[in-house]
C-alpha cells in the first residue's frame, strides 16, 4: 500500500468518527451564526465536501459546477453526512486503483476563483486530505465550546487500529 492509499484511508476513518460525533449537536448548534469565515460549523463541514467533489472533477477532467469555495447552501446535516462518507469511499477506491506512474501525471484545471493549475494526482490527493485535516480541526474547536470533545483522529491511532493490509 502506498502513502496515498494510506491516506485516503486515514481521512475516510476519520471523517467517519468525527461526524459521528458532531451529529451529537442538535441542527439549531450546526447552523447557528459563527465568526468564523464560512459562517456555521455546518457550512465548514460542506466547504470540505464541496471541494472534496472540485477535486474529484479536476481528477477526472470533468466540470464540477461550483463558483464559489464558500455556497451558501448546504443539504441538512444527515445527508451532508452519508455524501461525504460516499465521497470518502471514492477517494479510497481512486487511490488503490493508481500506480506510480498514474499518481505522477499532472493534472491541470481551474481554479474557482479563476486562474489556472497543475498538480501530479499524488499531490491533489495529499492536498485532499491535509485540507479535511485543517478543517475537522476548525470544526473540533468550535465542538470544544459545547463541552462535545471530538475524537481521536491522529494518523497514529488509525495506523494502529488500522494496520496496512487490513
Amino acid at each position: 500500500m502506498n502513502h496515498v492509499q494510506t491516506l485516503t484511508r486515514y481521512k475516510a476513518w476519520a471523517d467517519k468518527l468525527f461526524l459521528a460525533k458532531v451529529a451529537e449537536l442538535p441542527e439549531a448548534e450546526l447552523t447557528a451564526p459563527r465568526p468564523i469565515v464560512f459562517g456555521s460549523i455546518i457550512r465548514t463541514l460542506h466547504h470540505s465536501y464541496a471541494m472534496d467533489r472540485v477535486w474529484r472533477a479536476h481528477l477526472l477532467g470533468k466540470p464540477h459546477g461550483y463558483t464559489t469555495r464558500n455556497p451558501a447552501d448546504h443539504p441538512p446535516f444527515g445527508e451532508l453526512h452519508d455524501k461525504q462518507l460516499e465521497v470518502d469511499g471514492w477517494y479510497v477506491s481512486y487511490a488503490g486503483s493508481l500506480d506510480a506512474e498514474a499518481l505522477a501525471q499532472v493534472v491541470h484545471f481551474t481554479f474557482i476563483g479563476g486562474g489556472s493549475g497543475s498538480l501530479s494526482r499524488n499531490d491533489i490527493l495529499l492536498h485532499v486530505v491535509n485540507h479535511t485535516t485543517y478543517h475537522r480541526g476548525h470544526v473540533a474547536d468550535m465542538l470544544y465550546h459545547h463541552a462535545l470533545f471530538p475524537p481521536t483522529t491522529d494518523l497514529p491511532v488509525f495506523l494502529r487500529e488500522n494496520p496496512v493490509g487490513s
